[in-house]
């Protein structure tokens, strides 16, 4: 199920894994070879980094928009849904990157420390006022362009990983007191596993027998991570997916609730409006 263009990594300059592109050139090279429109919401099959330079405006990520301004960073996860704003004001850099970017050339120690990456449910996407952009654009854009290639993707790869770390600093989201690897390897897993299976079930047993721990481990890991049950986890996740589904297209509500498990329409409508307080057809009203 899916009702939003699928945006892959393409690159006409030949990289396969990162590229740092200036906002111009992003909406030159979409003007000639257009596959979606960005001004719609599009979910992105790589990591993204929208770093802001000059002006100020608004993106909006998983339906929710963010104000933006000189020195603003939005980090957008593979899988989320994102839109620019119609004529923005701002100037600015995309530095996509891939996963298999990440997996070679990132230490595992910082992607577990790099909460973002993986971990947007629980991540602030918005980090204002940085002020390592400057410092960190000069030297990515120097060393991708730099005509030496040897070693090239992985000092790219250290510019880029020193800079995510600094900012999850900046961003005070996982402090040394709370933070556990191993925990964080779990979370990871069951997060992968809620959004490969939500539409099937929504009960935690399910999760923790695919994980091969207890009931009560996993809600220890989910809380210690999140500060939230595991069945809380879920269920936010599936309503985040039926307001994606509801925003982005013209089926029906009792298609919509089919499409994310439910049975019974009526068994939908209550699930919706306990957890947003609205039924279907009041927030599909607001849109």
């Amino acid at each position: 199920m899916n009702h939003f263009p699928n945006v892959a990594f393409k690159s006409s300059e030949g990289a396969t894994d990162i590229e740092c592109i200036s906002l111009d050139e992003l909406f030159s090279r979409i003007k000639k070879d257009p596959n979606h429109n960005p001004y719609q919401p599009h979910r992105i099959s790589f990591f993204a980094l929208l770093i802001v330079t000059e002006g100020k405006g608004e993106h909006q990520i998983d339906l929710k928009t963010y104000n933006i301004q000189k020195g603003s960073v939005l980090k957008i996860a593979k899988g989320q849904v994102h839109a620019f704003q119609d004529h923005f004001q701002y100037d600015g850099y995309l530095v996509v990157f891939t996963e298999d970017f990440i997996l070679k050339y990132f230490s595992k120690s910082s992607v577990g420390f790099i909460s973002h990456l993986y971990n947007y449910h629980i991540s602030d996407p918005l980090v204002e006022n940085s002020t390592l952009t400057d410092f960190f654009l000069a030297r990515i854009t120097e060393e991708i362009q730099s005509k030496y290639t040897y070693a090239q993707k992985e000092i790219i790869a250290k510019i880029l990983e020193l800079f995510l770390l600094k900012l999850e600093r900046e961003a005070h989201k996982v402090s040394d007191e709370t933070f556990n690897k191993t925990h964080q390897s779990v979370f990871i897993n069951f997060k992968n596993l809620v959004e490969e299976h939500y539409i099937k079930t929504r009960n935690v047993k399910d999760y923790a027998q695919l994980l091969n721990i207890s009931t009560k481990h996993l809600n220890t890991i989910v809380r210690a991570t999140t500060l939230n049950t595991a069945k809380h986890f879920i269920d936010n996740y599936v309503i985040l997916e039926i307001k994606r589904v509801i925003f982005s297209s013209t089926i029906s509500l009792k298609e919509v609730a089919y499409e994310n498990g439910f049975d019974e329409v009526t068994n939908f409508t209550k699930f919706f409006k306990k957890h947003t307080g609205l039924s279907p057809k009041e927030f599909k009203s607001t849109l």
